[in-house]
């Protein structure tokens, strides 16, 4: 251990803070932390972002005799600390980095700083680290302690898992033993006990900061017309810095392209472009050149942006690390900071598909990361209580004021008998079974985990059958929460009863349960981006005027309403009070023939209404559609003018014909006239194309399908005839 034992005597703490970084005071428990590493202790630092965990390590490195080895897994954030150090110093290789991005003579600049003493830190990848190469030559540097940096990386249960990094320690042992400084942003009891563990350094002096940023606000939304919330969100928060996260690249680059073309100065970012445009996209974002990055997580490890001021997660992230890290990049200065993220139980389904290859133990692990996602995700419960929770940490304030559910309380009921079957439930299994298997137990679920303990044959299977398995869970989280049970660390999801648990069975008391959010299990998301269906905030007289006049044209054409335009483009009408024609073009449903044809009588009511109402109109609701995304329409219209059969239309695009028809009646209801007729006489016969036709020309109340089967006979149509016979009937006489 090459540390100075006087150091602390002759040089104030304080006195180097300001001599070498030019702060006149530590972050938090900053202090504590230097002071415990210049011990030569190893130290465990768990520290939210913007918290200050590099002074930790920085600060020490450069009092210190030798050079400390700092660890790092980003080649961007080893550049940016390396050049943000060398700005405090004259002396030009205090500080160096050594990875694969080096030239040759560049690595022998660095060995020769290394060897000459000059460089106080050594910033490694764990895959540079463990280059034999590397440690034979790291065997010769005097190395004053180690820091790793993400430590998070090491443990399966982290949301950044890296393998190299469970290398690190027989690397250490091999360079040279010396003090370890392992710190991360995010870590649950589970992930601190994993990296401690790994390192060999479960009697490391632990210090842990809070995990409460009071200054964000979390909300979740439901993810239907998300683009179009996020288009609304970003311009009622115009000229702010924001990130928006998305799970695929593609999705990147698509919503980057439709901001922009709504006006807001928006770069993609994703590890699948070239590295120079990602390189310069980033620093647009730094330099204030754009507003919102649209990104994969590749982004915002390591930026070092304090006026983030919102982070919206168009898909929800894969665990509640990954979550609480990505939002942990807005209000870095204690500013404004809003989280907001758009949630379909859809997502979690793609997630887990996306772990069916994996290895089975990490299969499970995922598995349990998605199920805390969902319980945030689907809570009533304050966001700020459920999030510090997860990270062990207690917040016992009743209402955040922060966060969406607090914000707007969800209603309580008496829930004591409820906690009594789950705490009565886990002891039955002895304490052995994770959440979903009490809940299989509750719900009286034979499945084939509780066939094989038998568990069908407990006094207790079925009891709570009257509700669903998503009951239970919010139960049973709820009881979590309030330090019922907990979650055992070492076999991670196995409930245990808490002594306070315990004595509630003995003595239950009163207990409020708090009635959990209702989320759709699919995603709706228009491809124009407006809205397609019930709001609460349609206008609602302004609705029954246009249906009034709607009506009245029907009459005119002699065509049944639904013909002139559906119910969802008038109520989208009542929404964005479209004027011009133009503005008409925006609404769901309504195309450019569309508009032309019935649009004059619509909007001039739709204008004379606003004037006479002083209404101010969201014009920030009105979405561009991006030219691309029309692509696929085109094609089939392409398709269908050259007679190609709809079935192998649907082929060719990977649709059921289901899906294909669905495009169809999305083309004609905005306007566009197609003859699909060579398909249908093949399909169904004339008498019988006529009697459908004839129904929607004069018998038809509303376009439904439903009804249409009913008064024509289940037995006599398919939906699919019918479905064809009315995009010809709208088609023909509409368009």
């Amino acid at each position: 251990m090459y540390i100075d034992i006087n150091i602390k005597s002759r040089i104030s703490l304080m006195e180097s803070l300001k001599t070498h970084f030019g702060f006149s005071s530590f972050k938090g428990n900053q202090e504590d932390i230097i002071r415990n590493v210049m011990d030569g202790d190893d130290t465990f630092v768990l520290m939210p972002t913007g918290g200050g965990k590099s002074l930790c390590y920085q600060l020490p490195a450069i009092l210190f005799e030798g050079t400390a080895i700092i660890i790092s897994p980003l080649i961007a954030l080893m550049k940016n600390q390396v050049d943000a150090i060398r700005t405090f110093s004259s002396e030009e290789g205090v500080a160096h980095f050594m990875n694969s991005s080096l030239t040759k003579a560049a690595i022998m600049k660095v060995k020769q700083d290394l060897l000459s003493g000059k460089t106080k830190m050594l910033y490694v990848a764990p895959e540079s680290l463990t280059k034999p190469e590397n440690v034979k030559f790291l065997k010769q540097v005097k190395v004053s302690f180690y820091a790793i940096d993400e430590a998070h990386c090491i443990s399966e249960w982290g949301h950044d898992f890296r393998p190299e990094y469970r290398r690190i320690r027989p690397i250490i042992n091999e360079v040279g033993e010396a003090p370890i400084i392992a710190l991360t942003a995010t870590a649950t009891p589970k992930v601190q006990h994993d990296i401690q563990k790994n390192l060999g350094m479960l009697e490391a002096n632990v210090f842990k900061s809070s995990f409460n940023r009071p200054n964000l606000y979390y909300e979740i939304r439901p993810k239907v017309n998300a683009t179009k919330e996020i288009i609304k969100f970003i311009k009622n928060n115009s000229g702010k810095s924001g990130i928006v996260y998305c799970l695929s690249r593609k999705k990147v680059e698509e919503l980057a392209e439709t901001l922009k073309i709504n006006g807001i100065k928006a770069l993609p970012y994703h590890a699948g472009m070239d590295s120079a445009t990602r390189s310069a996209n980033q620093d647009s974002f730094l330099m204030e050149e754009v507003d919102v990055i649209v990104a994969t997580i590749a982004f915002g490890m390591g930026i070092d942006k304090p006026d983030v001021r919102f982070v919206i997660h168009y898909d929800i992230p894969k665990s509640l690390e990954g979550y609480y890290q990505e939002t942990g990049r807005a209000g870095r200065d204690g500013g404004e900071g809003k989280c907001v993220t758009f949630y379909c139980y859809k997502d979690i389904q793609k997630l887990e598909k996306f772990m069916q290859n994996k290895h089975i133990a990490e299969q499970e692990i995922g598995k349990q990361l998605l199920l805390e996602t969902v319980s945030y995700a689907e809570s009533a419960v304050c966001r700020r209580k459920l999030l510090l929770h997860y990270f062990g940490e207690e917040y016992n304030e009743d209402n955040c004021e922060s966060c969406d559910n607090c914000i707007h309380p969800k209603t309580r009921f008496e829930g004591k008998d409820d906690i009594l079957l789950v705490l009565e439930a886990i002891l039955a299994v002895k304490e052995k079974f994770k959440a979903e298997h009490i809940t299989d137990i509750i719900t009286g679920k034979s499945t084939q985990s509780v066939m094989t303990y038998k568990h069908n044959e407990l006094s207790i299977f079925g009891r709570g059958i009257e509700k669903s398995g998503k009951y239970w869970l919010a139960v049973i989280r709820q009881a979590m929460i309030n330090k019922l049970m907990v979650k055992e660390i070492e076999n991670y999801g196995i409930l245990r009863l808490s002594p306070q648990g315990r004595e509630f069975i003995e003595s239950p008391w009163s207990f409020m349960l708090v009635k959990e959010q209702e989320y759709s299990y699919d995603d709706q998301e228009n491809t124009n981006g407006s809205a397609g269906g019930g709001t609460s905030t349609v206008d609602i007289e302004l609705l029954h005027i246009l249906k009034d006049l709607r009506k009245k044209v029907s009459k005119k054409h002699n065509l049944p309403p639904f013909v002139i335009f559906q119910d969802p483009s008038l109520e989208d009408m009542a929404l964005q009070y479209p004027v011009t024609l133009d503005e008409m073009q925006n609404i769901s449903g309504v195309g450019t023939g569309k508009a032309k044809r019935y649009g004059k009588e619509f909007v001039e009511l739709i204008k004379a209404y606003v004037e006479e109402k002083e209404i101010v109109r969201p014009q920030d609701m009105i979405v561009k559609s991006v030219v691309n995304k029309s692509g696929g329409k085109v094609s089939i219209i392409k398709a269908i003018d050259r007679k190609m059969s709809l079935d192998d239309i649907a082929a060719s695009k990977g649709m059921d014909m289901h899906e294909l028809l669905s495009e169809i009646e999305a083309i004609i209801n905005s306007g566009t006239k197609l003859s699909i007729d060579y398909y249908i006489d093949g399909m169904i016969d004339k008498d019988r194309q006529m009697e459908v036709f004839d129904y929607f020309r004069q018998d038809a109340e509303t376009e439904s399908i439903e009804e249409a089967l009913k008064e024509l006979g289940e037995d006599d149509y398919s939906e699919e005839d019918i479905r064809l016979m009315r995009i010809k009937f709208i088609s023909e006489l509409g368009n």
